[in-house]
């Protein structure tokens, strides 16, 4: 009888149970499983070794600060009475110019001058006409006299010829009249040739030229600061307007001038702009060379207190719906927070609704993470703005 080999696969009933073909297989299966789950095993291991750590965060807690509520708004620098200045009467050609930009006048100064060639002789002309009839009124006043005194003693005379010297001088007094209205007419047409400044102030343009025809219609030719008073017209928003009010300090800077120039709030608008929701604000300034019309200008007027968090800039995010910080929860997850924000302090930016101050606030790269990520703090979680 042969014996039978260790490796027959072939079953009988002799073969031993641990030689049987079924628990070979079954043997074989299970080598198999433990090693494909120590393989796995292994590189699960290998796998959470090559993580990345979680990010590293700086965040901090703002707490609730106190600070001053302005408002603030810009607008231009201006004449507060811009006068202009054109021509009255005839017009003609401007003949001299007295006056430049910037320089300041007093009232009744002559400006400028325009062409007398046409009504200078004119004016002659009525004057020695005036001269004339006065000189014939004269002469039948005395006619007249001397006839009633003839009539009266000597009777030579009639009566007739009496009113007739008397008409005569009636005549010759209208004739005078007539010619002391032509020649007041004339001489203010001949003053209307010099533009006199209306009032005393600072001369802000000039469009004439020497040569330039003006008429009546023409543009104005100068145009004064009176009283050389300036003021700056801003432009505020519908919810700041209510805040202020008239006679309130305000502190005005103007582009490239360090010195910040007090002013005063004169009036407010009584309408808004149903466009652009901006309303007028006018302020008074004190006269000062560096406050020139046109000057681009600054103006902030504190309107009170309050309490509020203060957060860094750098930590306040936007996208299309909101306003948002990022804060890191009790388990080291980044965490959104719609907010509402006002104005901007030295120290940040004041948060308005959305934060009670005690929140730990990603200050840093908010950007660069993502809700609800893991991350590890790198700043102690209390800090003041």
């Amino acid at each position: 009888m042969n014996e039978q080999s260790p490796f027959d696969t072939t079953s009988t009933d002799d073969t031993p149970w641990y030689l049987r073909r079924g628990y070979l297989i079954a043997a074989a299966i299970a080598l198999v499983a433990v090693l494909a789950i120590i393989i796995v095993m292994r590189s699960i291991r290998a796998h959470r070794g090559a993580l990345p750590e979680p990010s590293l965060v700086t965040a901090v807690a703002p707490g609730r600060s106190p600070y001053t509520v302005s408002v603030s708004f810009t607008g231009a620098i201006v004449a507060r009475f811009d006068v202009p200045i054109g021509v009255e009467g005839d017009g003609g050609r401007v003949a001299e110019l007295l006056v430049e930009v910037g320089d300041h006048v007093r009232k009744g100064q002559v400006l400028a001058k325009l062409d007398t060639s046409v009504i200078a002789p004119q004016v002659a002309s009525l004057a020695a006409a005036l001269e004339q009839a006065r000189a014939d009124a004269a002469l039948a006043a005395a006619d007249y006299q001397r006839a009633a005194k003839i009539a009266e003693t000597v009777a030579a005379l009639s009566r007739e010829e009496v009113e007739k010297r008397h008409t005569l001088v009636t005549t010759s007094a209208a004739h005078v009249r007539t010619a002391e209205a032509q020649l007041a007419e004339v001489t203010a047409r001949f003053k209307r040739t010099e533009i006199l400044a209306p009032d005393e102030g600072i001369v802000l343009t000039r469009a004439a030229e020497l040569g330039q025809a003006v008429t009546a219609g023409s543009p104005p030719l100068f145009r004064i600061a009176r009283g050389g008073e300036v003021e700056m017209r801003a432009q505020v928003s519908e919810q700041d307007l209510p805040r202020l009010k008239v006679g309130q300090d305000v502190a005005v800077t103007i582009t490239g001038v360090p010195t910040q120039f007090p002013g005063k709030v004169r009036l407010l608008a009584a309408v808004i702009d149903p466009q652009t929701r901006l309303a007028e604000v006018k302020i008074s300034l004190t006269k000062d060379p560096l406050l020139r019309p046109g000057a681009f200008a600054y103006g902030t007027a504190v309107v009170g207190s309050d309490v509020r968090p203060i957060v860094p800039q750098t930590a306040l995010l936007s996208d299309a719906t909101s306003a948002y910080v990022l804060i890191v929860d009790a388990h080291g997850r980044v965490e959104r927070r719609n907010v509402r924000y006002g104005g901007a302090q030295p120290t940040g930016v004041v948060i308005i609704a959305g934060l009670t101050g005690d929140e730990r606030v990603v200050s840093t790269a908010g950007a660069f993470l993502k809700e609800g990520e893991t991350v590890r703090l790198a700043a102690p979680e209390k800090s003041s703005p």
